[in-house]
């Protein structure tokens, strides 16, 4: 008696083995180790239109804003490398652009103007554009036009300006923090980036009439 109890001892102790090894072994199957894609969170973006940010998005380098006022060009630089380059209007001879070095500190899309008291709507009529990039200099900022004639020129009250097609597109490239240097001469960074040689003063300081010339 006591053998045939052992033995049936045994037999229950290899079955109870036999069936934790079967739950293992269809565990590892419905369940297999495989490389996960960053997690995700849907955000809404530009225009109302989803957008998929992963933490590749929380590590983007910051990018740099360099705006030559003698070459009346913008560039977004990364990394070191150039990645746009637009067209400006720069501050006029009485309302010059600021220079040196700010910070990105407010986005508005279709932003209201307001100015001695007058308010503009967002808008075709509105001076600043359809998309505003404010600078840490207060009152200062990076925005579109209504005048795209004067895009090339020594026109605005000091900002900034770029035609409206170009700031919503570089509106899409920009964060709140990112730099912005502006350099009123032509230095080497400027030469290397816009080409020509520092010191290369080829572009006139040509001006628009003031009723064409917005912000």
């Amino acid at each position: 008696m006591e053998l045939r109890a052992r033995g049936e001892t045994v037999e229950r102790v290899q079955k109870l083995i036999l069936t934790a090894l079967t739950f293992v072994a269809l565990s590892a199957v419905a369940s297999p180790s495989v490389a996960r894609p960053p997690l995700a969170q849907n955000t809404l973006g530009q225009n109302g239109i989803a957008h998929t940010a992963t933490t590749a998005d929380a590590v983007r380098v910051s990018r740099v804003v360099l705006v030559s006022i003698p070459d009346r060009r913008l560039a977004v630089i990364e990394g070191g490398n150039v990645i746009a380059t637009f067209p400006i209007a720069v501050g006029a001879a009485w309302s010059p652009s600021p220079t040196g070095e700010f910070r990105i500190v407010s986005r508005v899309a279709n932003p209201w103007y307001y100015h001695g008291g007058n308010v503009v709507p967002s808008g075709k009529d509105n001076p600043v554009g359809t998309r505003w990039l404010g600078l840490s200099r207060p009152r200062y900022g990076i925005h579109g036009t209504n005048a795209p004639l004067s895009i090339g020129h020594a026109a605005s009250h000091g900002c900034i300006r770029l035609r409206n097609r170009d700031i919503e597109q570089l509106f899409t490239m920009l964060q709140v923090g990112d730099s912005a240097e502006i350099h009123g001469e032509r230095d080497e960074q400027v030469a290397q980036v816009f080409g020509g040689g520092a010191d290369d003063s080829t572009v006139a300081a040509a001006e628009v009439p003031a009723e064409n010339s917005g912000q």
